[in-house]
């Protein structure tokens, strides 16, 4: 069985901002659209070996939310295996190489074994598996308030409506910024989230000029999360307060503040 992988050939709708750092001051270019690189076969070669059907699981957990709008409520949490992207700060390379096979039948089972009302999807990218898809449905369903978490490099078209969609536009320093779908932006929903992960101040200066340029305000809501280690959040904080943005909220990871930073399973 071959893995069902969404290769995006087509460019963005609009030009890409990139930037580049002369000691205190930065200087934006703006070049051509350019092609989505082709995903690396071998990232996404352990999906091949999971039975038909079946969905490629990390780890399944109950833990209190630690990003978006519901930060701070208890959640469950499905991570599931496999990554296309190698984000540079990634804090889940774990979940690349391994996992388990499950019926969605007993992941459904599982996930309503912790009588939770809310329950988010994550990974690795969970849309590299369209079994997800009734298996959320079957939650909504439910009762369940179900969040997905996604990188935004794949297309959001088939996911349900009902889903509460937290969508990563990659910066410059995540090294995956030619991953970003601009496609999947008129898809959000004003329920939805975007989320932008900063690595540094370039970072910062690309998701300013991001939100300005495709008025990102005003489609749903945003997030500017440090990396943890590399942005403090006082940097963050003073640097969004500069910004005279209004409308870009600030998150931390809790989890990281709450337990070990290096911690799974919370």
């Amino acid at each position: 069985m071959s893995a069902s992988v969404h290769l995006v050939n087509r460019p963005p709708p609009a030009t890409i901002l990139q930037a580049t750092a002369t000691r205190s001051r930065l200087l934006f270019l703006i070049e051509t659209p350019w092609m989505h690189p082709t995903i690396p076969a071998h990232r996404v070669a352990l999906l091949t070996t999971r039975p038909t059907g079946t969905l490629l699981i990390h780890e399944i957990y109950r833990s209190l939310q630690g990003e978006s709008s519901y930060a701070g409520l208890p959640c469950v949490f499905v991570r599931l295996s496999v990554c296309d992207l190698r984000c540079k700060w990634c804090d889940t390379p774990h979940a690349f190489g391994q996992g388990t096979p499950m019926d969605p039948a007993a992941i459904r089972e599982q996930v309503l074994a912790f009588d939770c009302p809310l329950v988010e999807f994550t990974g690795g990218e969970p849309l590299l598996q369209p079994e997800i898809h009734p298996l959320m449905r079957q939650l909504l369903n439910d009762g369940k308030t179900v969040l997905l978490e996604t990188s935004g490099a794949h297309d959001l078209t088939p996911v349900d409506p009902r889903v509460h969609l937290i969508m990563d536009l990659k910066c410059p320093d995540s090294g995956e910024v030619a991953r970003n779908r601009w496609e999947n932006l008129p898809l959000l929903k004003p329920s939805d989230e975007i989320k932008f992960v900063i690595a540094s101040r370039v970072d910062f200066d690309w998701m300013i000029a991001t939100v300005r340029e495709h008025q990102l305000a005003e489609r749903c809501s945003l997030l500017a999360s440090a990396v943890f280690g590399s942005v403090t959040p006082l940097q963050l904080a003073n640097w969004l307060l500069e910004s005279g943005e209004q409308k870009i909220r600030m998150q931390l990871q809790l989890h990281k503040y709450i337990w070990d930073p290096q911690a799974r399973g919370v």
